[in-house]
């Protein structure tokens, strides 16, 4: 670890001065520290999650902040009315400004994930992700963006959210690269002012954290984006100047722009949890760097820190943690918190320092004068919500984030031809949006949970109304009559954070090269359009393109990718593409790390391409070769999916305790025949797997030790989908093991007794493993069947994910 006189080197960390402080806002401040209990302190600076607290709780505790999570909403409905979210904030507020029985009336803060608009709420307008934004190369865009998102989270009553994300991605395997803007730091440091001021308003003027306006969050500080392999909350082996100079680029403009709240990283810096780095939190950016809000910690972050729990956490706080966010163990942690003081394990000097730095931030949002959230200015406005206007801010958005990587001049297409759209992204605004949309992972959305937004299908066809021609939509590329042109919408499917994490920068996925393909040999050309949280290598689908953009994670205005599509009557571009990577592109499917200025660059597409719609451009045959033998559609969450067991887990049956057989053939037996699998046909070829008992036998999935610490934070379930043939005639045990031997198992046998032919789904929390001491960081079989009576079951997915109010990190 680096030693904190290195960190204070004025060449590290020049020291800026904090901000005058306003005199009448301190002597506030001083007279309710004065006042305050010691327990009412203690509330300051706990945060809990909505699914885990009530107002009445938050009263009792004094609780400084609420949150809604990703999976997190009135009565556990990701898809719960913008007024039930407003109903529920007013509820929580007037329960901390009561007064009664000599309690000092502090107003809650409502924090939440606006991360690319409103995302938590139906109807918000969803703007392109970060990594889409950054290849726009405006900040006046950027600060548009944040005008709006402001707007649209005052509507249900909320008062701060978690954004910008400042992290510089550097290796593109990780999960949350398109929370970046970028791989190079001037992208960042470019934006971060712009978006806090787009959130804020400027500092010195009235419109700062006027009604109009939301609390910014600068984070996570620091090195979220540099971990070793691009592992999501791994180590950052950088150097101070590294540290300084790349992943930190973006906190100088965001503090000189007056953000106040910071958010602390998951990551380690060399093995040290930046949740319990003082030399960071601390000395660094408050002291050297001046920051004048307050620090709050991930989601249950602190529990991570050498010492500390979920629970019990004085070290992190010590280090420079002023607000917990504790979104499941707040009620413990308030307790442990209270001893922690008592005992002077925390002193009482930092813990007013820490509910100084929070009532100081609540203050200047003027919180202890506004009025009830249901009844502040803009609360109720749910026409502001996709308004025409803010549909317009990300429709221009989106035309100036995409990027053209190839065009043989099928672009811009005539809007009087006959168009095919095709791919499973052509008509799907999920796909469009990704993560942190509507839910954490952004999984299971349908284009109706958009009700004020557009498929790319929907836009094409709107830009060719009037104009003579016909769009046909066709997910597996059929066609009634042979089109002109066919756009292929494809790439990744939603996800957040770790379950994003790769093992390398392949596509791996055949389906839509074999479509762009067989379009191409029935002379039709092909305008792909690639939707993505990162650059993948893909030149295969390259090859089997006439025209290829790079659309990234645009949100709910596939408008503006028509716009670029479409052109005239006369074959001109009503629009050019003016879109620049802002991460380099792979020429290789195990070309990550890859970054402007390595020694050893050599991209397939450098960091600032960007072809103009007119420009002279003659494609060329990209390699082939380097492939990797199997291309797959999986996520690294899925356990086993299309009939296999993924990401280095190995299927296998066993008989009793007996020798444990692979499942490496279509047809399997064990050898007394107790239990047999073979591969069955679902929704393609081989795609489940049915498993038929006879005896006492098991069904299981086990692979090297493997550390599930992060998702049993996040709350995380087994999840099991299948459907029964024969129901079973006694116990169906559902297990998990470790590599020190210990099983846990649960009998799911009532919740899968029904033969109805139904697909059903059967989650069992991870915590209930751990709860019955499953070592959680060694967990060598993640999934177990066991049966001794006869039934049969067809399986066709197990994953380890969030499920019904399972929650999330921020």
């Amino acid at each position: 670890m680096t030693r904190s006189d290195d960190l204070m080197d004025p060449g590290i960390w020049p020291a800026k001065g904090r901000p005058a402080r306003n005199a009448k806002i301190e002597a506030q401040v001083a007279d309710l520290l004065e006042r305050m209990s010691l327990e009412e302190k203690v509330g300051q600076v706990i945060q809990a999650d909505l699914a885990s607290v009530t107002p009445q709780e938050a009263r009792d505790y004094h609780l400084g902040s609420i949150l809604n999570g990703g999976n997190s909403a009135p009565a556990g409905n990701n898809r719960a009315a913008p007024a039930d979210f407003l109903d529920l904030v007013d509820s929580f507020y007037r329960a901390s400004v009561d007064a009664t029985g000599g309690r000092i009336a502090i107003p809650i803060l409502w924090g939440t994930d606006a991360v690319h608009g409103h995302n938590n709420i139906v109807g918000a307008t969803i703007f392109p992700h970060n990594i889409g934004l950054g290849a726009a190369r405006d900040p006046d865009l950027i600060r548009r963006i944040g005008e709006v998102t402001a707007l649209e989270v005052r509507t249900t009553g909320m008062d701060w959210t978690f954004a910008p994300t400042l992290a510089v991605a550097r290796d593109d395997r990780w999960g949350r690269t398109y929370e970046s803007y970028g791989e190079h730091p001037d992208v960042i440091a470019s934006y971060a002012a712009a978006m806090v001021v787009g959130l804020q308003g400027r500092p010195d003027t009235d419109d700062f954290l006027s009604d109009r306006r939301v609390l910014a969050t600068a984070k996570h500080f620091v090195g979220d984006g540099g971990t070793e392999n691009g592992a999501d909350q791994g180590d950052c082996r950088a150097s101070n100047e590294d540290m300084r100079d790349i992943h930190a680029a973006g906190y100088p403009p965001a503090l000189e722009a007056g953000v106040q709240t910071v958010m602390a990283s998951f990551n380690t810096w060399h093995g040290r949890k930046m949740h319990g780095c003082r030399e960071m939190l601390n000395d660094v950016l408050v002291d050297r760097l001046g920051f004048d809000g307050f620090v709050v910690g991930d989601w249950n972050g602190h529990g991570q820190v050498e010492g500390c729990t979920a629970t019990s956490a004085a070290a992190a706080f010590n280090a420079g943690l002023d607000m917990f966010m504790a979104p499941d163990s707040w009620k413990g942690l308030y307790e442990t918190t209270l001893d922690d003081v008592r005992a002077g394990r925390i002193s009482a000097a930092r813990l007013d320092e820490a509910v100084a730095r929070i009532l100081r931030v609540k203050m200047r949002l003027g919180l202890f004068e506004a009025k009830p959230p249901r009844e502040r200015a803009l609360a109720g406005e749910f026409s502001l919500l996709g308004s025409d206007a803010h549909r317009v801010v990300a429709r221009d958005a989106v035309r100036k984030s995409l990027v053209l990587l190839k065009n043989d001049g099928v672009l811009p297409i005539r809007p009087n031809s006959r168009i095919l759209v095709c791919g499973d992204g052509a008509d799907n605004i999920g796909m469009q949006c990704g993560g942190w949309t509507l839910s954490w992972q952004g999984t299971d959305n349908v284009n109706s949970d958009f009700p004020n937004g557009q498929s790319i299908f929907a836009a094409v066809t709107d830009a060719v109304a009037n104009c003579g021609g016909s769009v046909e939509l066709s997910p597996r590329g059929t066609w009634s009559q042979k089109p002109d042109t066919a756009i292929v919408v494809f790439g990744e499917y939603p996800y957040a954070e770790f379950q994003g994490d790769r093992d390398t920068v392949d596509f791996s996925s055949d389906g839509p090269l074999q479509l762009m393909k067989s379009l191409q040999a029935d002379a039709i050309p092909v305008v792909a359009v690639f939707l993505s949280g990162r650059p993948l290598w893909v030149n295969p689908e390259l090859n089997a393109s006439n025209a290829f953009v790079a659309a990234f994670l645009p949100g709910s205005e596939g408008a503006g990718i028509a716009d670029l599509l479409i052109g005239d009557m006369a074959g001109n571009a009503r629009h050019d593409f003016s879109g620049k990577l802002s991460f380099s592109w792979p020429r290789h499917p195990r070309q990550s790390p890859l970054n402007v200025g390595d020694a050893d660059y050599d991209p397939l597409f450098a960091y600032g391409y960007g072809l103009s719609i007119t420009d002279s451009h003659v494609p060329v045959d990209h390699d082939e070769s380097c492939a990797l033998p199997v291309r797959g559609s999986y996520r690294l969450a899925d356990l086993f999916i299309a009939g296999q067991a993924r990401g280095g887990w190995q299927l296998l049956l066993a008989e009793g305790d007996g020798d444990e057989l692979a499942i490496n053939a279509p047809k399997v037996a064990s050898a007394s025949g107790h239990i047999r699998v073979e591969a069955r046909d679902h929704k393609a070829q081989e795609d489940t797997r049915l498993a038929t008992w006879y005896g006492p036998a098991s069904l299981l999935i086990s692979g090297p030790p493997t550390d599930f610490s992060r998702e049993v934070n996040a709350q995380m379930s087994l999840i099991l989908t299948c459907r029964v043939i024969s129901p079973p005639a006694g116990p169906v045990m559902l297990t998990m093991r470790d590599g020190d031997g210990m099983e846990v198992q649960v009998d799911i046998a009532a919740q899968i007794s029904s033969a109805d032919d139904d697909w059903q789904t059967v989650a069992v929390p991870l915590s209930y493993f751990v709860s019955m001491h499953l070592n959680q960081k060694a967990v060598t079989q993640p999934f177990g069947l066991y049966a001794e009576d006869p039934w049969s079951v067809q399986i066709e997915g197990i994953r380890v994910g969030s499920w019904e109010g399972s929650e999330n990190h921020d």
